[in-house]
């Protein structure tokens, strides 16, 4: 490494001289000797570059002391500027010498003399000024102090040319020329970090020119977008929806990121996952159909690739919860009808969905008969082929899923002894929500399995004991093999039991000791009260009685793993 610095160190000194012989001379021999050594110095100022990303400014000065003066000689250089790459490489280099936090004087005036250069890069692409520093000294400026303010009314006169082009439509003598904007878009690649630079990103986000192809290269959408993620700039909404809808591929990294963050070996709390998924705007970009496509068909991808993880579930159905309260924030009268978003499924299906109660401690028989409605189409859409229905049952059940809150309900109000919904309807959808690739017969079992542990739970005039819900469950060593099919389903419907019940809330510990008998399940048990906490929080005006018990379990559990 340290021999490549001191060859590039070397060639600096070469070009330099290279440089200076050229400004001393316009003649047509110094012009071709110019041309024949752009290639060779567009290379040099790559390799540059990718020793100079890699250093602070203070190290550039000390391993580079003349390289001031190089990129200096090269910005009043019209032949190097105009040359393929050169000019991109140029403000490259040039941007890996601003001093970040200025610590003194003279790294402020570094700072400033590097904005200078730029502005006069920049400045081409809005102007055909040439004498702008000796008019500027004649008045009596110093450059500390007309350079920033020079950079920031070039990029807000490049902002107003690119807002001025969007509004003259095709009025070709007042718009910017598509290859301009193209070359300017390629300029900002390394400068997005900039805040001076953030109205310019912001306004070449939200440029619409009127060619059938993007103009903005993808090198300006893919910096803009790596930017974003990391935090290095901040850009309003309608700037982030423009990039994605832009270039898909960015909208696709930004759903990678944010998986990374959901689904990492430390396990998140639903309260975490809503927070990371709210900061990254994808719910609110979504609102536009045409992203959230993209960022639905993602989910579906990571729930078939991992067989329907538990994590992928909640993280799914905690997006959409968040994608909702956007979509209702945004629009009281929708922009886009519902059916838009979920094109596979049934509309109406869709739309009853949405209606999900806003305080599920008040239940009423609407709500009741919404149930029944839900597992109806559900069932007819799935089982019933005289209905001539060709849904794929996966897409029933992954539309289904988004909206898990009601098989959530479905489990609660089947413990209830005085619960006035249709039991049957319920069992269905609860075995439709937990196997949802079973035939009708293997459905039709489970639901009969699940139908004697609800009459075992309700219908007994002594209070289970936990050694026998233990068994029931399928955990223990007497247990009917035939639950095994569904024993996610039955950890389920007991946790609820014992939540939901004075008998089973008195052996609750008891019972969970008992069913978190290995690691899986015990994580099981701790996405379950995570999940149930997290839904009474948004959708219980008043606390249940058992959530303080289901905290107090919950932070056991999480104490012992």
């Amino acid at each position: 490494m340290d021999q490549d610095f001191v060859g590039l160190a070397s060639d600096c000194q070469y070009w330099l001289q290279k440089l200076s012989a050229w400004d001393q001379s316009s003649t047509l021999e110094t012009q071709k000797d110019t041309c024949l050594y752009l290639p060779q110095f567009q290379e040099f100022l790559r390799q540059m570059y990718e020793a100079l990303k890699e250093m602070d400014s203070n190290t550039v000065m000390e391993r580079f002391p003349t390289i001031g003066q190089l990129l200096a000689k090269t910005c009043s250089n019209q032949f190097i500027l105009a040359y393929d790459e050169s000019q991109k490489f140029l403000i490259w280099c040039l941007c890996c010498l601003i001093n970040k936090e200025p610590q003194n004087s003279g790294d402020s005036k570094l700072n400033s003399w590097i904005w200078g250069l730029l502005s006069h890069i920049l400045s081409t692409f809005r102007f055909d000024i040439k004498e702008i520093g000796l008019f500027s000294q004649g008045l009596g400026y110093e450059p500390v102090d007309y350079y920033p303010a020079l950079l920031k009314n070039v990029v807000l006169s490049l902002v107003s040319k690119l807002r001025e082009s969007h509004l003259n439509g095709f009025n070709t003598q007042r718009r910017m020329a598509p290859e301009r904007v193209a070359s300017l878009s390629q300029v900002c690649v390394p400068l997005v970090t900039l805040p001076d630079f953030e109205p310019l990103v912001e306004g070449m986000l939200t440029y619409h020119g009127h060619e059938p192809q993007e103009v903005l290269c993808p090198a300006f959408f893919e910096a803009v977008n790596e930017a974003f993620l990391l935090k290095k700039i901040s850009l309003p909404t309608p700037a982030v929806v423009s990039l994605w809808l832009r270039h898909f591929p960015s909208l696709e990294k930004a759903m990678l990121h944010l998986f990374a963050k959901l689904i990492s070996r430390e396990r998140n709390s639903l309260r975490r996952i809503e927070c990371f998924i709210k900061d990254s705007l994808l719910p609110q970009a979504a609102c536009h159909p045409a992203i959230f496509r993209v960022v639905d068909e993602m989910f579906r991808c990571a729930l078939l690739e991992t067989d329907g993880a538990p994590e992928v579930l909640a993280a799914t159905q905690v997006f959409t919860h968040c994608f909702v309260e956007a979509l209702e924030k945004e629009n009281k009268q929708l922009r886009f009808a519902f059916k838009t978003y979920f094109p596979y499924t049934s509309p109406s299906l869709a739309t009853v969905l949405l209606q999900h109660p806003k305080d599920t401690s008040q239940l009423s028989c609407r709500h009741f008969w919404l149930l029944q409605r839900i597992s109806q189409m559900l069932r007819e859409a799935v089982e019933d082929q005289a209905c001539g229905s060709c849904v794929d049952p996966f897409e029933s059940w992954f539309l289904f899923i988004h909206f898990g809150s009601w098989a959530d309900m479905a489990a609660e109000q089947l413990l209830r002894s005085e619960t006035e919904a249709p039991v049957a309807a319920l069992l269905w959808l609860l075995a439709f929500y937990y196997r949802p690739l079973d035939s009708s017969q293997q459905r039709a079992q489970t639901m009969v399995v699940l139908s004697r542990l609800q009459l075992l739970m309700l219908s007994r005039s002594t209070p289970l004991s936990a050694k026998e819900l233990q068994a029931a469950t399928g955990e223990g060593s007497n247990a009917d093999p035939t639950q095994s099919v569904c024993g996610q389903l039955i950890r389920h419907l007991f946790l609820n039991f014992l939540l939901w019940t004075p008998g089973g809330r008195t052996i609750a510990r008891e019972a969970i000791t008992l069913m978190a008998c290995t690691d899986e399940i015990t994580y099981e048990i701790i996405g379950f009260l995570d999940q149930t906490l997290y839904r009474w929080d948004y959708l219980c005006s008043e606390a249940p009685r058992s959530a303080k018990l289901a905290r107090e379990l919950l932070q056991e559990l999480q104490a012992q793993v």
